[in-house]
């Protein structure tokens, strides 16, 4: 059997890799038009800002080692430029010879990645404006960054490249300004947990600019005048393009195979496209979301690996099928870590899938062992049957093994009740004895019970004074150096103390920093017959973020109103 793979880095050289470990008599061959196989294309930020020093650390496999282990034939610098299905044959351009040829196939492997936009604006293709895909690219950027020494950089796009960008170019000692079109960097997030790193960012010297777009570059000189939305003009030495990824369909579509969503290549739970013999993985393919069961392109790394090696036990007659992405990510934002894995609220509104959630801000681990964190947890769950949704989390420490533990109990289908006896690791310096995890199920399950009812951040702007009255249940200390808008303070061990001063004409809602102490305060309060009463969500530490005073968007003072506007 022949089976020629057009695209060698992360689906591509799986699938060789896998495909030479089952059939050591297979001719495989693996054509690249690009000069490298197999680099880590998500370690190029850290090249360009220098936390990865030696470029050959990001050369995963070459050709010759390809070679030498696996015995597949890898061909760099060769364009696979057309596919003649009936005759199974591609045809191939030799980038360094300029000759063209072609090779027969017994099963076709394709693995094109995704392309990064690039709008057709006044200024584009300037020399000092960059995209980031390959090593070509990176080389470029880290030699500009090395020769030309910029003072001040323009990063276009809020997304991981972008973010991972932003952080690498500061570290290289650029001025930084990033701009992105939507209201939030890391769509993966919800607004309100985007704003944990929008502060993270702006702390860091970050000039971030949001809901904003770029219209035009002109060179003057050495310099790059950049006019944003509404005639803004920023100046900059160097600009990066990091708006998005397209699917690169042209191949699929010139073979005549079916395309799917935003121009990606059709393929079935095998990852065969409409031509049996022809299967397609990674940025380039629409896949099934886990939880929707909807189609998405979801460009990932780990995604792409697994599909290139289950491809390979298929042509190898093996059964195996692709039950969907999760869109499992993290990303290293300066000192924090941003993780999510599954839908968002945002994902769930447009399915019509019904859901409730909870947010926690427990501590990375023991809170008397030293360097313990907060670590904010927002679990996404169903209502009815508990079955998890989504997670996302911000935090420096323990962000990622908390991801990893939901997205599992994800794959297994698992509910809010099942975290709840989760037995995970514990020692002070790792955990607490409940674990993160374990919060976000209790908290989610006292919801399901009726033993805590909930409201959150984005509700208080709908807050009556003739109806509602808001309560700071935290210390005097707390509640001076800043509280939601006009709450009145009862701290919660004077509550018992207090109760003729919850009104049993109003509704109540009590807040404390993270809510832990605020469901306390419910507990107490509804069995001492003060039954209209509701616990905000995350508390504090998940409202300050969007609209407290250190959101240099979001007005300030130590008592700052409850805006309107969308939470």
């Amino acid at each position: 059997m022949k089976v020629v793979i057009i695209g060698g880095v992360a689906g591509g050289a799986s699938a060789a890799a896998r495909l030479r470990r089952l059939d050591e008599q297979a001719e495989i061959l693996l054509f690249e038009r690009g000069e490298y196989i197999s680099f880590a294309n998500c370690g190029l930020p850290y090249y360009i800002g220098g936390t990865i020093q030696k470029r050959n650390k990001l050369l995963l496999q070459t050709p010759e080692s390809m070679k030498e282990r696996f015995n597949v034939e890898v061909r760099v610098q060769c364009e696979v430029t057309a596919i003649d299905r009936a005759r199974k044959v591609v045809t191939v351009l030799d980038l360094t010879s300029g000759k063209t040829y072609e090779e027969r196939y017994d099963k076709l492997v394709l693995s094109p990645g995704a392309a990064p936009m690039r709008p057709d604006f006044p200024g584009s293709m300037l020399p000092n404006v960059f995209t980031l895909r390959n090593m070509a690219d990176c080389d470029a950027i880290k030699g500009y960054l090395t020769e030309s020494k910029p003072a001040r950089a323009l990063v276009v796009g809020g997304g991981f490249i972008g973010v991972e960008m932003v952080e690498n170019l500061v570290h290289a000692g650029v001025d930084v300004t990033a701009i992105e079109l939507a209201d939030q960097v890391l769509a993966p997030l919800d607004y309100e947990m985007a704003c944990m790193v929008h502060q993270n960012m702006r702390a860091h010297g970050v000039d971030l600019r949001l809901s904003t777009g770029l219209e035009a570059i002109e060179q003057e000189g050495a310099s790059l005048t950049c006019t944003l939305s509404g005639g803004v003009k920023v100046f900059a030495d160097m600009v990066l393009l990091a708006i998005g990824v397209r699917a690169d369909h042209a191949l699929a579509q010139q073979a005549g195979l079916e395309l799917d969503i935003k121009g990606s290549i059709r393929v079935d739970e095998h990852m065969a496209t409409s031509d049996p013999d022809i299967y397609a993985v990674g940025d380039a393919v629409a896949v099934s979301d886990f939880v929707s069961g909807e189609k998405a392109v979801l460009p990932l790394a780990g995604p792409a690996n697994r599909q290139g090696r289950m491809v390979a036990d298929l042509i190898n007659g093996r059964e195996a099928s692709y039950e969907g992405t999760q869109g499992t990510m993290i990303c290293k934002v300066f000192d924090l870590s941003v993780g999510a894995t599954g839908n968002n609220e945002k994902q769930l509104r447009a399915s019509g899938r019904a859901y409730d959630k909870v947010y926690v801000h427990p501590s990375s681990h023991a809170g008397y062992y030293p360097g313990a964190e907060t670590l904010s947890l927002k679990l996404l769950f169903d209502p009815a049957s508990g079955v998890i949704l989504g997670a996302q989390a911000v935090g420096k420490e323990g962000v990622d093994k908390r991801i990893d533990v939901i997205a599992t109990a994800m794959r297994g289908r698992m509910t809010v009740q099942d975290l709840e006896k989760l037995e995970l690791c514990y020692a002070p310096p790792f955990s607490s004895a409940k674990d993160p995890v374990n919060m976000a199920g209790f908290t989610a399950c006292n919801v399901m019970k009726g033993d805590l009812r909930q409201i959150f951040i984005e509700d208080l702007k709908d807050l009556d004074p003739e109806k509602d009255l808001l309560v700071d249940i935290r210390t005097q200390g707390e509640y001076d150096a800043g509280t939601i808008g006009n709450a009145v303070l009862i701290p919660l061990d004077s509550i018992r103390d207090r109760l003729a001063e919850f009104p049993k004409d109003k509704r109540v809602v009590i807040f404390c920093r993270a809510g832990l102490r605020g469901y306390i305060g419910y507990r107490i309060l509804v069995q001492n017959g003060i039954t209209n009463v509701y616990n905000l969500s995350g508390g504090y530490l998940t409202w300050e973020p969007v609209y407290g005073a250190k959101n240099k968007s979001c007005g300030g003072g130590k008592t700052t109103r409850i805006p309107k506007e969308k939470a």
